[in-house]
């Protein structure tokens, strides 16, 4: 839906008339807020890294770990893919955001427009759909309090860090980068168009919306392939293929979803043997333990939720395939939905890797990953690929042949 912007006070927020989706909020971005939040931000990260997060004591026998030191563990015990999954979503994303925010930010404090700005703030917007560090504080919790049922857990600077790192990101991504596209432009304003909206939909040009920087581009009929004139980003009317990648990506998705939840997700080897450990037996354990609130946030991350994905997803497709006019308004929630809860079912993979890293006991006790964490997360990277892949545009299609401009504003 094609919308007339308007300027808003601070603290309003413009709303689609149509879907209700969140358009813009109103007032400029305050950059010394940015930068110090960022910063902040940074310096807490650099410490969730590089200190212990917990360490078990067991009969006089001690283990501690690192997130780097667990994925150390993971990929020295031929998991790879695994290690290479939890590398980027809780270190490599969330970093690549934060320098980035912090790069365009302090350039804009200064008056000058940072080298490859647009290109920056592209960055942060896809880092952002991946970083997972409130997921991971969430194992975190979920993993000690597993622990302490075998040993006597004691707290590192590495579980505060990442606690107050989990509020701090919480702030950043407040943030909006095209409230700083905005500042941008106010410092080096685009020439205005020639023709006016209204006009160029007369003559039959498309206006085609930049997914990264927000800024409608008017593209005339039969024009080759377009690019966003303010940050280069590539136009599509609608995303090439977009319901053939989501089935393939849903159908591969499902195929592994099966081994995902028959295999271990972790061995535990003892004195008396070894024992398999699949998701479901993990949420038995902590039902059986009387940690049922645990048992329950696990079964609805890694159960509920790959399930909702998939099936939602499906629907999607389905619908989208036939062109069908049910429920628009619906289909559009359901699809934010996917997109907000993609990234909890990780969960159970980040508690395998902090688990397998602590419990290092050679004489008592070693737990290592199984096939099913390989499975589970590629589940999970697969949907959230596939929810990627969908282009909502497509519920509307049947509805409005060509778009049009309404008469009114945004809601606000």
């Amino acid at each position: 839906m094609l919308h007339r912007k308007r300027l808003l006070r601070r603290g309003e927020r413009a709303r689609c008339t149509r879907c209700r989706a969140p358009l813009y909020r109103g007032g400029a971005a305050d950059l010394n807020r940015v930068v110090a939040l960022t910063l902040g931000a940074a310096l807490v990260f650099l410490i969730a890294q590089f200190f212990p997060i917990v360490a078990l004591e067991v009969n006089g026998l001690h283990s501690s770990a690192t997130l780097l030191g667990a994925i150390a563990v993971l990929w020295s015990e031929q998991m790879q893919v695994v290690a290479a999954m939890v590398f980027f979503f809780t270190i490599l994303f969330p970093a690549v955001e934060l320098g980035a925010l912090l790069y365009v930010a302090l350039g804009l404090r200064a008056g000058v427009l940072a080298p490859g700005l647009h290109r920056v703030l592209r960055a942060v917007q896809a880092a952002r759909r991946w970083g997972m560090t409130e997921v991971l504080m969430i194992g975190i919790l979920i993993t000690v309090i597993k622990m302490t049922s075998l040993a006597h857990v004691v707290p590192h600077p590495g579980l505060f860090a990442f606690g107050a790192l989990t509020l701090l990101l919480a702030l950043v991504l407040a943030v909006d980068p095209k409230a700083l596209w905005d500042l941008a432009d106010d410092m080096a304003p685009r020439p205005p168009p020639r023709r006016s909206y209204a006009a160029l939909l007369a003559s039959g040009a498309a206006l085609l919306p930049c997914h990264a920087c927000g800024l409608v581009t008017p593209v005339a009929a039969g024009a080759g392939r377009a690019r966003c004139a303010r940050c280069g980003c590539a136009l599509h009317r609608r995303r090439p293929d977009s319901v053939n990648r989501t089935w393939a990506l849903l159908i591969a998705a499902m195929i592994l979803y099966v081994p995902a939840n028959l295999y271990p997700v972790m061995y535990t080897r003892t004195l008396f043997g070894i024992e398999n450990d699949t998701i479901m037996s993990g949420i038995v354990f902590f039902w059986n333990s009387g940690s049922k609130g645990m048992a329950a946030i696990i079964f609805i991350a890694s159960i509920v939720v790959p399930m909702l994905k998939l099936a939602v997803l499906t629907l999607l497709a389905w619908t989208a395939q036939r062109r069908s006019r049910w429920r628009p308004q619906q289909r559009t929630r359901l699809y934010r939905l996917v997109e907000f809860i993609g990234r909890w079912s990780m969960l159970d993979i980040f508690v395998v890797t902090l688990t397998v890293a602590l419990v290092r006991f050679q004489a008592l006790a070693v737990i290592t990953a199984g096939p099913g964490a390989l499975a589970f997360g590629s589940v999970v990277v697969l949907t959230m690929l596939a929810s990627m892949q969908f282009d909502p545009r497509l519920i509307w299609d049947p509805i409005d042949a060509e778009p049009q401009l309404p008469h009114g504003e945004a809601h606000v």
